[in-house]
């Protein structure tokens, strides 16, 4: 258990850091994804970001368990 989140906590700090230089300014603006902004309302679905996101954490999961 101490192993995971040790490991767990060295991602997050590495994700912290690309976050923090602008490593992730793509995100949320590739083709695919929705946005919407009027006067009043601002709306965001990043649904290609999203399945990108969902395809490298499931084969990140597949390949530690495998």
């Amino acid at each position: 258990m101490g192993k995971v989140l040790i490991v767990t906590g060295l991602i997050l700090i590495v994700a912290g850091i690309a976050v923090h230089y602008g490593l992730f300014d793509w995100f949320g603006r590739l083709p695919g994804d929705i946005r919407y902004e009027g006067e009043n309302v601002r709306f965001y679905a990043p649904i290609t970001s999203m399945l990108i996101l969902s395809l490298i954490l499931s084969f990140l999961l597949w390949w530690w368990h495998s």
